[in-house]
């Protein structure tokens, strides 16, 4: 008898247990969704306001359909979102319109950098997504 109520109590541990992290995993990504204004971009020599002189990049991520989409300052994008925990891919094929696009290189700049993202982190009062390179920060943005 008491091995059996032993077992029942293991048992109702782990199921409580795997319940738990699958709370906290969902609750990290959740933080993404919505849209996002980029404010900083780093690798180009050209002054952001000089990248994005008439329209900042956004992005917009909808968790529940699995979807990234938005705006590269000249052209609209969107595409499958890969993010589990922290990690985030956006290698994956995304289609883009091809508007003719007069203000420069920063629509390039972005998608560019876009491609080279492995992760994410945001800040702790959810305004400010840091989209990373291994350890570098190349990418934030704001929540609009």
């Amino acid at each position: 008898m008491m091995k059996k109520f032993f077992i029942l109590v293991f048992l109702s541990t782990m199921l409580l247990s795997c319940a738990i992290l699958k709370c906290k995993k969902s609750d990290s990504v959740s933080k993404l969704e919505g849209s996002w204004e980029l404010n900083y971009i780093t690798g180009p020599r050209i002054a952001f306001d000089g990248l994005y002189p008439n329209k900042k990049p956004a992005i917009n991520f909808n968790i529940k359909e699995n979807q990234v989409s938005g705006n590269n300052s000249c052209n609209s994008f969107t595409g499958k979102l890969s993010v589990t925990q922290n990690k985030i891919d956006f290698k994956q094929p995304m289609g883009v319109t091809k508007m003719m696009c007069m203000d420069g290189q920063g629509e390039q700049v972005f998608m560019a950098a876009l491609q080279k993202i492995t992760s994410y982190n945001i800040t702790d009062d959810g305004k400010t997504l840091n989209l990373i390179s291994g350890d570098i920060a190349m990418m934030q943005f704001t929540k609009k």
